[in-house]
């Protein structure tokens, strides 16, 4: 039983393949594929790369290539195919027909990560629904795949069981989480709200995945969340209060992380998650600076930004792990950008104080005196603002504070 164990656990070797048709940066994106296997737990054994002016409609490579990788899959006894873009079911079919190997694309793998990952009632309800989506339209030609589910990279899911291959039941599957997630959305919308009406500020955490956005979060906040070298390490989003420098305090929110050429399932799916940031009143980009597409990926973050309408919203660009790269912290620097290590805490100080500047509400300097029955003023003085100097005096409390102009309009009449 305790070999049949270890079995199990082994990880499984897989075979990357791209074909690159000039659509996109076959290169980058087959690098980060290499990080999306890792992820998933398997070991990358290689890769194959063919030019061709479109896929092939029968194997999405030319009959040659498919030979090719035949042969390589039975002398390395490989576990696994991994196609760097969207297969129809006949050609995941054909492939496997060919070469003996489970065969599975860039969509079913991130899908597997996020499934692998989610912990949240609202993240495993949104994968779930993400993969039903992504089999429906699957459903003809796929024949015993189905059977499998469960079976290996690509095959997990929330609920592990085997589907039906009935599209009645997936599509009423399907209905039946859009109103799960509703009651979920209106409840965090219903957060969302009480946030704004108590005046809660709130400060998005954005970017690339494995960007070290957990990482920060974890040292500004002490939130505890996941940080893990790598992709998609956090997707259900977490809030803390982090208190200012200036006194004010701010809710501080980590989101799910992006890719390039996130599949269209997946932004739908994980559009509420996102829609925190499209809420926050302040954004930081949060970027990898030792990676060397992270004018890229900060590029992919704005771009997605403009799409869920956050265009007028401060975004702060984040230079993390500058640690890794020394001269960046010298360099010159074009733009609006924060250098910082999220590791070592080197440049926080800047980071806190570009989020100072960009709060909506600027912070005013008062003198007040307090009667002692405003006991509840302040206690709120000292949660939302920063108490300077604190005095008792026989006719009330004596304070000089530093509050938002919100608050400050009430305590107009008590100021000196």
């Amino acid at each position: 039983m305790a070999e049949l164990t270890e079995m199990k656990m082994e990880p499984e070797k897989a075979l990357l393949v791209e074909v690159d048709t000039g659509e996109y940066d076959a290169e980058a994106s087959l690098a980060e594929l290499y990080e999306l296997v890792r992820s998933a737990g398997a070991v990358p054994f290689g890769a194959v790369t063919q030019k061709r002016p479109a896929p092939d409609t029968a194997t999405c490579v030319g009959s040659g290539m498919m030979e090719e990788i035949a042969s390589m899959c039975e002398a390395h006894e490989l576990d696994l195919l991994i196609f760097d873009r969207e297969l129809t079911p006949t050609q995941i079919r054909n492939i496997e027909a060919a070469s003996h190997v489970r065969t599975i694309d860039r969509t079913m793998l991130i899908l597997d990560i996020f499934a692998a990952r989610a912990r949240s009632r609202e993240g495993r309800l949104q994968v779930e629904l993400a993969q039903l989506r992504y089999l429906l339209p699957r459903l003809s030609g796929m024949g015993t795949k189905l059977s499998r589910l469960g079976g290996g990279i690509g095959t997990r899911g929330p609920g592990e069981t085997k589907l039906e291959t009935d599209r009645r039941h997936i599509r009423r599957r399907i209905e039946a989480l859009k109103e799960k997630l509703n009651t979920v959305e209106k409840h965090r919308e219903q957060q969302n709200a009480r946030r704004k009406k108590d005046g809660v500020i709130t400060v998005a955490l954005v970017g690339y995945t494995n960007a070290g956005k957990s990482t920060l979060m974890n040292l500004l906040t002490q939130a505890g969340v996941l940080a893990e070298n790598k992709l998609f390490a956090t997707l259900d989003p977490t809030a803390r209060a982090l208190r200012l420098p200036c006194g004010r305090s701010v809710m501080l929110i980590d989101t799910v992380g992006l890719v390039r050429r996130l599949p269209h399932h997946l932004v739908q799916a994980f559009h509420s998650t996102l829609e925190q940031a499209a809420l926050a009143d302040v954004i930081l980009n949060v970027c990898d600076a030792s990676s060397p597409e992270a004018q890229v990926h900060l590029e992919v973050t704005r771009n997605l930004l403009g799409e869920l309408g956050c265009g007028d919203r401060p975004v702060i660009s984040v230079l993390n792990k500058c640690d890794l790269v020394p001269a960046l912290w010298e360099a010159p620097m074009i733009g609006k950008a924060v250098r910082i290590s999220a590791l070592s805490g080197r440049g926080i100080d800047d980071l806190l104080s570009a989020i100072e500047e960009s709060l909506p509400e600027k912070m005013k300097e008062l003198e007040i005196l307090l009667p002692f029955s405003q006991s509840g003023l302040a206690a709120r003085i000292r949660k939302e603002g920063r108490v300077e100097e604190e005095e008792y005096l026989p006719e009330g409390l004596h304070m000089r504070v530093s509050v938002a102009e919100r608050l400050a309009g009430s305590l107009r009449e008590y100021e000196l």
